[in-house]
């Protein structure tokens, strides 16, 4: 792929799935490698306290950074610049989030993530729509969603 294509990914359209696969797999390794070096330098990650967790929930009101949803329960304290990126451990660097929104956005670059969310919104209408790639993805969704959730009834 060329630096323009890569540069510009809005007005770049993979010429095939390989391609296409070959960009998600090449912003995978990015991801893998800025995150191997970072562990590299970086010590372990601190822990914040009660009154710093409710100093992070209180900048968003209470909503979930991510998806803007109420948050009850638990919750996670997200890195706005990640500890894999050199983000660092001050309530500034914080901001709150549903434990499933800071699972599922995990810490991929943003270029990746944007990728994610085009694939998502696309496969949401296909699954709507009732296409036969739509079913398809549906039904192995559910089957993926239901080992999830079995694995995690295990783990607690």
């Amino acid at each position: 792929m060329r630096k323009k294509e890569q540069a510009d990914r809005d007005s770049w359209v993979p010429a095939d799935e390989q391609e296409y696969a070959r960009l998600l797999a090449g912003l995978r390794n990015e991801r893998r490698a800025i995150k191997a070096e970072e562990k590299l330098r970086k010590g372990r990650r601190q822990l914040l306290n009660e009154k710093q967790r409710l100093e992070i929930l209180t900048k968003t009101a209470g909503r979930c950074h991510i998806c803007g949803g109420l948050i009850s329960g638990a919750w996670e304290a997200d890195h706005v610049l990640s500890h894999s990126k050199g983000g660092g451990h001050s309530v500034d660097n914080y901001l709150p989030a549903h434990c499933t929104c800071n699972n599922y956005r995990w810490d991929y670059t943003s270029k990746e993530f944007q990728e994610i969310m085009k694939l998502g919104v696309w496969l949401r209408n296909q699954i709507e729509k009732n296409t036969s790639i739509g079913k398809m993805a549906a039904e192995k969704f559910i089957k993926h969603e239901v080992r999830r959730v079995a694995r995690r009834k295990v783990k607690q």
